[in-house]
């Protein structure tokens, strides 16, 4: 005799079980679809403010899978540096008035003339890496060592003697490659670090004295300007002016220029005209991405938060890679040798 009270529990069962895997499906394809959009969403509009290359002369760098820089001029390169066989990537890099080139490149800091001649280099020692570097004069160099401990370091590239050092604290000393990425020397002749593993921009003296710290969770780069104020670029808020109380003053982040996908900014730079020029990384170790989906390398924003000048330039023959550092030809450029540190002039 067959039990119609089990039959109907068990058809309940099948019946819940069968909607459950149905309500997943859906679910499942819901999420793809999403997904897809987002994968399909374009990283910039398709027509760019600006003119392009020919906007600014400029001098480009670019962390990636090879050690690449380039002069551009009148939208075309003047000049590059291509290392496709060394090792490490181009975190770094200031182009001087004499022409010569400053570049940490991960595994060591190098100094470059025109002609690409090695004028001066420093390998960093087995477990350490250097991300970060500016020349004060033609002289010295000042530069930091990720590792354990993390130091920085002034040498006379002259004599290729070290003449000031002391150690930097670090979240975890033996996690290196995520310590330090940019500092900049300021017009008092401190030093403003960007502390990327501890969340934080720190200023110090010549001593190693902490003057200053200011919590900025996802800091990548700290710069000084004129008024005293601080210029940080990090993946929390993109831009960000603040005080040395560590209020923010003006701050642009990726919600304010949504058709950008502005996921690494590197470094936040203020032009003269008021406006704030900002570069993009884009991470050729990743996921491989459809040429058209590749993102602008760098913008220049206003005051009011409108992109009024973006470069995207992926393809030949002015393929310019991922970006670390775009430093302005001319007057509106940044000549960061003109500094000092202490008394290291």
């Amino acid at each position: 005799m067959v039990n119609l009270s089990k039959a109907k529990i068990s058809s309940s069962r099948h019946f819940y079980f069968v909607l459950a895997h149905l309500s997943l499906l859906l679910l499942s394809i819901h999420v793809s679809s999403f997904a897809q959009q987002v994968a399909n969403k374009p990283a910039s509009p398709q027509v760019l403010p600006g003119k392009g290359a020919k906007q600014f002369d400029f001098f480009y760098a670019g962390e990636a899978k090879a050690r690449n820089m380039y002069i551009v001029r009148n939208g075309k390169i003047t000049w590059s540096y291509i290392d496709t066989v060394g090792k490490g990537e181009i975190s770094d890099a200031v182009l001087m008035t004499n022409g010569n080139i400053l570049f940490a490149h991960q595994f060591g800091v190098t100094l470059i003339n025109p002609d690409k001649k090695v004028l001066w280099n420093y390998d960093a020692p087995a477990g350490y890496e250097t991300h970060t570097a500016q020349p004060i004069g033609k002289n010295h160099v000042v530069f930091i060592q990720n590792g354990n401990p993390a130091k920085l370091f002034v040498v006379n590239i002259k004599t290729n003697k070290t003449e000031k050092e002391f150690v930097l604290p670090t979240k975890n000393p033996t996690s290196t490659h995520g310590q330090f990425r940019h500092a900049r020397l300021t017009k008092a002749g401190t030093i403003l670090v960007a502390h990327m593993d501890m969340g934080k921009v720190c200023e110090y003296d010549i001593n190693g004295k902490e003057l200053l710290s200011i919590d900025v969770p996802g800091v990548w780069s700290a710069e000084p300007l004129d008024n005293g104020n601080i210029l940080v670029a990090g993946n929390k808020k993109l831009v960000q002016e603040i005080n040395r109380k560590g209020e923010t003053v003006w701050e642009c982040t990726t919600a304010d220029i949504p058709e950008y996908q502005f996921s690494s900014p590197q470094i936040a730079l203020r032009l003269d005209n008021g406006n704030i020029l900002v570069n993009n990384w884009y991470n050729q170790w990743g996921p491989t991405t459809n040429q058209s989906s590749l993102p602008v390398q760098a913008i220049e924003i206003t005051p009011g938060k409108k992109v009024v000048w973006a470069l995207r330039e992926w393809t030949a023959p002015l393929n310019l890679g991922p970006s670390t550092t775009i430093q302005l030809l001319g007057k509106r450029g940044v000549i960061s040798e003109n500094v000092h540190f202490g008394d290291i002039k």
